[in-house]
Formats: C-alpha cells, structure tokens, sequence
C-alpha cells in the first residue's frame, strides 16, 4: 500500500496532465522527421549538385564549350569582363580541359554579380542556368541566409555521422550478414536488408560525405572556436592561416596587366602543371594581384599557385612540395565532397552512390515507422507525411526544373520547389488514405514529370550531346519508374 500511495504521489507531482504530454512527446516526434527530411533533401540535393556543371550544359545547350582556349582569347575576354564590371571587383576564370569543357569568368564584389562562359573569339555569353543555381544554393544553404543555412547543414553532415555510427554499433552482425538479402519475403525485411546493405557496401563514401560536409557547413564555427581558444577571438589571424593577406591599397584606376604573359610565366614556374583558375583582385586598379592555379594530374586538387602584381612581377610561387600536408587535405575537402575531379566517370559515380544514401536515409525511417505499427503504436499521419518528402521531394525539383524552363529565373525554381513542397505536406497531412497509396501516387506523378521534364527540354532547347545526354536519362528513369509503378498498382489492387 505505501509503496502505491508513494507511487501515486511520485505521479502526482509531475507538472503536465497526460494529454499534455503526448502532445510533447508527438511534437517532439515531428521535430525528428523535421530533421530527417532535411538531411534527405540534403543527399538529394547534392547528388544533383555532383552534375551541376553538365545541369548547367543541359540548360544552356547553346553556350560555347570549347575544350582549349588560347591564351590570347582568354586575355581579351577578362579584359571585356574588368569592362563590365565595377572596378574593384574580383575575376575568377576557369579554363577548360577535355573533362571540363568551356572556360567560364565570375565578376563579384558584395554589391556586383555576374556569370558568363567565353567563346572562340573572346566574347561573352550571358550564363543563363537557373535550375542548376537554385539546387547549388539549396544544397549549401537551403536557400536561408548563407551563416544560418550553412550552419543548418553542417548540422545535418553532424547528424548523418552520427547515424551512420549509431547504426553499425545497433548491429552486431552487420558486416557478417553484408551479402545477406532476404527477397520474396516480408517487404519490410527487404526494405531492411536494403537498408542495411546499401549502407554498409557505400559506408566510405557516406563517411567521407558526412564529414566533409559538416567541415564544409561549420567552417564558420571552427573558424570562431579557433579564433577564441587561439587569438583571443581574432578571426583574422585564423583565416590568415590559410588565405594570403590582401594587396596594400592603392585605388588609381589601371587596365589589367598582359594575362597571356603571366599565364606562359605560370607554366614556365610549374613545369608538368596546366593552368586550371585565374583569380584577378581588385581588377581596374593599381592594387590588382593575379593568381594562377595550376593543376598536374593524379593530384586531388591544384596545388601549384603563382600570384604576380600589376608589374608582372612574382609575389608568390606555391608548389605541391612547399605545402603540408593538412593544407593538402583541407585544399582537397571541398572536391572531395561534390565529386568535382576525374571528369564524367567519377560524378557517376558519386551519384549512385548519392542514391543510395538517400534510400539509406529514407528506408530508415519508413522501416522505423513500421516497426511503430507493428507494436501498436502506428501514427498514419507520419507515415503519409515521410510519403510526401521521400517522393515530394523528387517531384518538387522537377517540377521546379520545368518552371525554369518555362520562366528562367532562380526565384522561379525557388517558389516553384517550394509551393509544391508546401501543398504535397499540407495535402497529404489531412487526406485519410494509406500511406502506401500515397507513395504509389506520388511514384507515378514522379515518373511522369520526369518524362515531361525531358520532352519538353527536347522540344525547346536545341539538342547537343550533353543535353540529350541529360534527356534520355530523364526519360529512361521516367519510364523505369512508371514500369516498376505497375506491378505494385495492380498488386495492391488484387491484394
């Protein structure tokens, strides 16, 4: 009796009535699959954005691609961009190669943006690929102001980790069971096998993402923590760690030196290194500083740097045996983690393996609200809402692709992805059917944006290789999803 009346005190002196507090442990349950969702949109996100330079083609099919510019050519089109832009403004030209056709210029400063590839001739095109900049912005900061959306997605990176951890010690027989998969059985026992599979035969990559990409998105942090344990909070002297300290400051207007000469310069310092990046500071003023990164192959990134001022004169020469090796490796965080090196074959593959870290990502929780069913404790709205962001979210960037077609605008893509983001979690959190019928739905209406996605690229852009390259994978998954739709529509009908 004591022992009850105790317990029935003990009871009594929690502060929140029952009712109250399935309603924190359901929020609480929301927060997770909120969470859940971004570091799946974060994997899809960047799978796209392992081919945003052929989105980019896709897009633009018209824009020049040439293989090899002369040096010449590339010192006129700088120029004509320094022109165009305000002076003060930083150049960064990339030059082409046989895996990255066609030579690009950016002009920025804080008030001044602009984007163009350059032509046989000199000239300058218009870089026009908004889809391909709206999923570059998403995948890095889930288009929110750049500190907070980088900060959100270094935590999805932290997170992943952590469940990519916490997964392998939850299974003992994790890598004993690797080529186990138990098919024609229960589904959910697929799914998990799948799940468990996908994640141990990719578990290098899904690391390597999941690090780098916390690295990438808490630089801003680490750099803070640095400062404050280092140099009494002085961010400056741990940036200055690993960026040159700008050139003294002298504004008097002054064209760009002969790029050509300091590109011949560049070779001549780097022997076996082909130049790949230009950076021009301050160009159209006395103070500019030219920077030439050049790259050798079986390296990583470019390590060879040579920097000369308004002179010509050399202010800097860098080479693969002048740096340590933690310059290399944090050099080499961001190629490694969007698969931006060793041309076409290595982004394929980065992006399959992207696609199976996000079905890891979406097979976890489909196979955890299953279990929830099976003990009793089934939540039907969950499981139709993790429904509307495992194949939504799919749905809503094609949908966003074919509203950039139509409209070419980053904002276009933008409230397209997001207006359909919004209606599909809106729309199938009140509708009361079975989450499985929401995802054939959602399946079909996938495949079927996707074949129009291609189509209509196909009949108003003029076809190039990469471009049709890009459209007949749209329509060969397109259908593949509409074939593997079928069995399961007239399965499910039967059942």
């Amino acid at each position: 009796m004591n022992k009850a009346r105790n317990a029935g005190k003990a009871k009594s002196r929690w502060p929140l009535p029952p009712a109250t507090v399935r309603a924190v442990l359901s929020g609480h349950g929301i927060l997770g699959l909120a969470f859940a969702a971004v570091i799946y949109l974060v994997c899809l996100s960047g799978t796209l954005a392992v081919f945003v330079h052929d989105l980019e083609r896709w897009e633009q099919p018209a824009a020049p691609a040439a293989t090899h510019i002369d040096d010449a050519v590339m010192t006129r089109a700088l120029d004509v961009a320094a022109r165009k832009a305000p002076a003060g403004t930083t150049l960064y030209a990339t030059l082409p190669s046989e895996q990255e056709p066609g030579a690009t210029i950016v002009a920025y400063s804080p008030s001044f943006e602009r984007e163009w590839t350059v032509d046989a001739q000199g000239g300058l095109v218009e870089k026009a690929a908004a889809f391909s900049e709206f999923i570059l912005k998403l995948h890095i900061a889930l288009h929110l102001p750049r500190s907070w959306g980088e900060f959100i997605v270094g935590l999805t990176g932290v997170a992943l980790l952590s469940s990519l951890v916490s997964g392998i010690l939850a299974h003992p027989r994790v890598f004993k069971d690797a080529f186990h998969l138990r098919l024609g059985g229960s589904r959910r026992l697929q799914e998990a096998d799948l799940h468990n599979r996908l994640g141990i035969w990719a578990l290098p990559f899904h690391v390597t993402i999941a690090l780098t990409g916390a690295l990438l998105g808490l630089s801003t942090l680490i750099v803070g923590v640095l400062a404050m344990l280092l140099y009494r909070g002085d961010t400056a002297k741990v940036y200055g760690l690993f960026i040159d300290a700008p050139p003294a400051v002298n504004a008097t207007p002054s064209p760009l030196p002969s790029v050509s000469e300091l590109l011949a310069e560049a070779r001549r310092r780097a022997p076996g290194a082909q130049p790949h990046q230009l950076t021009i500071e301050n160009a159209g003023r006395a103070d500019v500083r030219v920077t030439v990164t050049s790259q050798r192959d079986r390296l990583l990134v470019p390590q060879d740097t040579t920097s000369f001022d308004l002179a010509g004169r050399v202010v800097k020469n860098q080479h693969p045996d002048d740096l340590a090796a933690g310059t290399r490796i944090l050099g080499g965080i961001g190629q490694l983690h969007f698969g931006w090196y060793g041309g076409l074959p290595v982004r394929i593959i980065y992006g399959l393996l992207g696609m199976a870290l996000c079905v890891v990502t979406s097979s976890g929780v489909t196979i955890w609200l299953a279990r929830r069913r099976d003990k009793g404790r089934a939540v039907p709205q969950w499981e139709r809402l993790w429904a509307a962001v495992a194949w939504g979210q799919p749905l809503a960037l094609v949908l966003a692709a074919l509203a950039a077609i139509a409209l070419p605008s980053t904002a276009t893509a933008l409230w397209t992805w997001l207006g359909a983001t919004l209606a599909l979690l809106l729309g199938f959190g009140m509708l009361r059917l079975p989450a499985p019928v929401c995802a054939r739905g959602l399946r079909l209406a996938l495949a079927l944006a996707l074949i129009a996605l291609g189509a209509c690229h196909l009949l108003v852009s003029r076809t190039t290789p990469g471009g049709l390259f890009v459209d007949i994978v749209l329509l060969i998954v397109g259908a593949g999803l509409l074939r593997s739709y079928m069995p399961i529509h007239f399965a499910a009908r039967n059942g």
